[in-house]
């Protein structure tokens, strides 16, 4: 096949799905190999992300995703008739970023963090698409074991959870084995 059809099929699958689609998914539905089905959704990812074009391609972890730019989120809000999302509580930030940082993670070990019964925060975090169930731990009673998901990478439009800024001990601890070094 060539590389204009490649890129099209490309493109129309992003569309189609509307969730993420993996690097290997595209590989193995169009017979490429990993690195080249990267290479070409890197590509078409860079043709759609002009400042303003009205539709993106954000990657998240190993998987791409056709979304609106958030430009023009006024303009899609009213034609679509949506209503602005309510923001986070102080509480649901707090907990959002213990599961960020320490995922996978169980509901015990938040609120001995935090101190406090997390249950409805929890619960709006998971309605809002924000974290998800990810298993239980082999432990008695088999609890709940709670991550992000790609809706919480798209909302803070990074591309992996590498890319969340270190916490402020971990920068000096780094800071201090530079220093012995």
């Amino acid at each position: 096949m060539e590389i204009k059809k490649i890129r099209g099929a490309i493109e129309a699958i992003l569309f189609a799905s509307g969730d993420p689609v993996s690097e290997d998914r595209v590989a193995q539905v169009l017979s490429l190999d990993k690195a080249t089905a990267s290479k070409l959704m890197q590509n078409v990812m860079d043709d759609f992300n002009k400042e303003d074009g009205g539709v993106r391609i954000v990657k998240l972890d190993d998987a791409y995703q056709m979304c609106s730019n958030p430009v023009y989120a006024d303009e899609v809000r009213q034609a679509l008739d949506l209503r602005r999302n309510t923001p986070l509580s102080q509480a649901g930030m707090e907990v959002l970023a213990i599961v960020a940082y320490n995922q996978p993670v169980t509901k015990a070990f938040i609120e001995q963090i935090r101190g406090v019964d997390c249950s409805g925060v929890l619960g709006s975090l998971m309605s809002k698409g924000l974290v998800e169930e990810r298993g239980r731990l082999e432990l008695p009673g088999r609890p709940l074991l709670y991550g992000t998901t790609s809706d919480f990478l798209r909302c803070l439009d990074i591309s992996s959870l590498g890319e969340l800024p270190p916490l402020p001990h971990k920068q000096r601890e780094e800071a201090e084995q530079e220093e012995a070094e």
